[in-house]
């Protein structure tokens, strides 16, 4: 799939990794470092601007590097980008540990999913299907 790109960062366009990967790595475009501390968010720029076709979207999803080393996370994980829209891509970053952490311009910040979806329609209704689980919430199909 092709999909339309503004690139007004000073970085090449995101690049999948290996063969296989779903996401394409997105680098924040600073003008200088920023230093997160801890529980600190920040909105983080890309300069990148997409025109998605029609039924898809753009997940903005956590590094697992980032996460896992430096308790760096996208807070509203995962971020959608809307097929309308068509301001800048930008990556809400928190910092979950305890120690600051500092980006750098062109760090690889987030990964970027681009996934298909469906819009529905409602169809109100008095009752619903039966099946095992039943209204089971929270903890229900794990160990007791």
């Amino acid at each position: 799939m092709k999909v339309k790109v503004i690139n007004q960062s000073k970085h090449a366009l995101p690049e999948y990794q290996t063969p296989l990967s779903a996401g394409l790595d997105l680098r924040a475009n600073l003008e200088a470092p920023i230093t997160l501390g801890s529980l600190e968010r920040r909105l983080v720029g890309t300069g990148l601007y997409l025109e998605l076709p029609t039924g898809f979207e753009a997940q903005i999803r956590p590094r697992s590097g980032l996460a896992f080393k430096h308790g760096l996370t996208v807070l509203n994980s995962p971020g959608t980008i809307d097929a309308d829209y068509r301001g800048e891509i930008k990556v809400l970053l928190v910092n979950l540990s305890q120690d600051p952490f500092t980006i750098e311009d062109g760090e690889r910040v987030a990964q970027m999913v681009i996934a298909k979806h469906e819009q529905i329609t409602w169809e109100s209704s008095e009752s619903l299907s039966e099946t095992e689980r039943g209204a089971g919430g929270y903890g229900s199909t794990g160990k007791s």
